[in-house]
């Protein structure tokens, strides 16, 4: 359920304005009249051709002297009764939106009959008036809209003789009520409570034990082989939790303001068994990955403000743009409903900064087509601020950590979507190691990289590419795939070491079960290969392991219990683990319960 607040009513969102331009084809519009004038009483008889001659105005010619001009006030109108309620309505309607013409002698020349017609015909004006008025985001009094309904019932039997019914200037009232604009704020959220668990077959090798320890050499002096460690204890299983709470501000009714506040303490169970670089990736839940820096602290996770620069150009700009709204989605992979897992939800080698300080112009070129572009400075609100280089004078918005990315995206058919993606991404080295690589070294997505002798590096660029597909092939039965291939070229602190490329890929495949038990729900099945390295593992401190490939199943089941709650359980089974060949499997089990509102 969503809050609005507003003075009277609101537009939730730049959807409803969509909503309300459909609506309004069955609303007669001020567009079909010459001007706001062209309602004046001489023109009534075109409402209602066919009404007996008693209810037309005196049809003989008029002198100049007759001729209509615009009046202010319904206090100008001698004939009408002050005393009258309908004539205080029509007063004050008058006098705010300026909706009734009259003869210049300040009568409307009829009869009782003629004079309540006449109210009638100006509360269709008016009603003309008021709805150009909110087309041109101007506000529409509540008060007003009330007394609009109560004039329709007082006038009900003059309505119907102009043409008006009352049945439409029912539904042309709740167009109003529905579609005037205020500025708006719509407030949502959603709540993720986890009971998760992680074990191993045997005991895991993982690399990086001396990573974060600059004083410890992360490689052998010996032989130049990463230091690894085993690990032999099983982690317990823990409750967590992640909360995103939503203010979505639109001043115009097209435009939007975006802030998303989170607060978590998630851990997953399976970081226990990682090597360095590969934390919150590999066995961690989308929603389970640290909510900050540090736990049960609120930070901002998205601020932008979106609107339309064209019919079809959105252009969005912040101090922490979201790329996952806009790049490498998928209708079956989606985390709320699809496979939740870190690596099942969306590509491993997406974007070195996937949320930052930046821009997005996202093109609908029609409607099998659309190509959407943004540049990101490192922003993120999980990371400490020395990895957030867009707000740090040292390096500025083009100097530190950075990703340039674009897609195109085509509906093929209805059932069938393709996207191809490239991102080109600068990459500062960990402030804490001097490495890269961990969260911010995509398409590097696991492990670090260091000048191949254990030595700092520079920075790093690297290049993206990727393709994306969903097919539902049936109603109940949908495919999904992702590939993905990307470069890194290492620049050591050095200069006295030449550096080189590490070149990795990404595989997933899998399938999905629409409505499967229940309408909304859905169950996914999930194949991939997060980083396979097919060259440069010499380069490797941390992610390389023994030369294997790590690969992952996920298996889950979405169930709406209503709109608001649903739960998730879902089992991940990691082959490989950290790349080496002689671990066991890790086995990870999650239960998940979500709210909505």
């Amino acid at each position: 359920m969503a809050a609005s607040v507003g003075m009277f009513w609101g537009v939730e969102n730049a959807s409803r304005t969509a909503q309300a331009q459909s609506l309004s084809g069955d609303i007669p519009k001020v567009s079909e009249l010459a001007n706001p004038a062209s309602t004046d009483l001489s023109d009534i008889k075109s409402f209602k051709s066919n009404q007996p001659q008693r209810y037309q105005l005196n049809s003989k010619s008029t002198s100049t002297s007759d001729s209509l001009s615009q009046v202010t006030s319904v206090s100008e109108l001698r004939d009408v009764q002050p005393t009258e309620w309908a004539y205080e309505a029509l007063k004050s309607l008058v006098e705010r939106y300026g909706c009734i013409v009259g003869y210049p002698d300040r009568t409307f020349r009829g009869n009782r009959a003629l004079s309540r017609w006449e109210f009638a015909a100006g509360l269709n004006a008016c009603m003309n008036v008021m709805e150009r008025l909110l087309q041109e985001n101007v506000t529409v009094l509540g008060e007003d809209i009330d007394k609009l309904k109560t004039l329709a019932q007082q006038f009900e039997q003059e309505l119907a003789q102009l043409g008006a019914r009352v049945d439409n200037l029912e539904t042309r009232t709740a167009y109003l009520e529905d579609h005037q604009f205020s500025t708006t704020t719509k407030l949502s959220g959603q709540t993720f409570i986890y009971l998760s668990g992680a074990g191993s077959g045997g005991n895991i090798r993982a690399e990086g034990a001396n990573v974060f320890t600059p004083f410890n050499p992360a490689r052998n002096p010996d032989d130049n082989i990463p230091i690894s460690r085993v690990i032999t204890d099983q982690p317990g299983i823990t409750m967590s939790y992640l909360s995103w709470i939503n203010f979505e501000t639109s001043f115009t009714g097209k435009d939007n303001l975006t802030v998303q506040l989170a607060v978590g303490n998630g851990d997953a169970p399976a970081n226990q068994f990682l090597s360095a670089g590969f934390y919150n990736s590999t066995g961690t839940p989308f929603p389970l990955q640290t909510g900050a820096d540090t736990g049960n602290k609120v930070v901002i996770r998205d601020l932008f403000y979106s609107f339309p620069a064209a019919d079809n150009l959105q252009l969005v700009v912040g101090p922490r743009v979201n790329l996952y709204r806009y790049f490498d989605g998928n209708r079956f992979t989606y985390f709320i409903n699809g496979p939740e897992s870190f690596n099942s939800s969306g590509s491993t080698q997406f974007a070195t900064v996937d949320r930052g300080s930046g821009a997005v112009a996202d093109w609908k070129i029609n409607d099998a087509f659309r190509f959407t572009a943004a540049y990101v400075g490192a922003s993120n609100e999980f990371l400490p601020q020395a990895f957030s280089t867009a707000n740090d004078p040292k390096f500025g918005w083009f100097g530190g950590s950075w990703t340039a990315i674009a897609q195109l995206s085509i509906a093929a058919t209805d059932n069938l979507n393709l996207r191809f993606l490239y991102a080109r991404s600068r990459m500062e080295p960990d402030p804490f190691n001097g490495f890269v690589g961990g969260a911010i070294g995509e398409p590097l997505p696991y492990g670090f990289a260091d000048d191949g002798f254990g030595g700092t590096l520079r920075h790093a660029f690297a290049d993206t590419y990727l393709f994306n597909m969903d097919w539902l092939v049936t109603e109940g039965f949908g495919l999904f795939g992702r590939y993905s291939y990307g470069s890194t070229s290492l620049t050591p602190t050095d200069a006295a070491r030449s550096g080189g490329t590490v070149n990795s890929q990404a595989v997933q495949v899998g399938f999905a079960l629409p409505d499967l038990g229940k309408e909304g729900a859905q169950a996914n099945v999930s194949y991939l290969i997060p980083m396979s390295v097919t060259s440069g593992r010499e380069f490797l401190v941390a992610g390389g392991g023994d030369g294997g490939v790590q690969s992952e199943i996920e298996v889950n089941y979405y169930y709406p219990i209503n709109n608001n709650i649903a739960i998730v359980p879902s089992f991940y089974l990691i082959m490989k683990p950290n790349n080496f060949t002689s671990n066991g499997p890790i086995y990870v089990g999650n239960l998940r319960t979500q709210f909505s509102f």
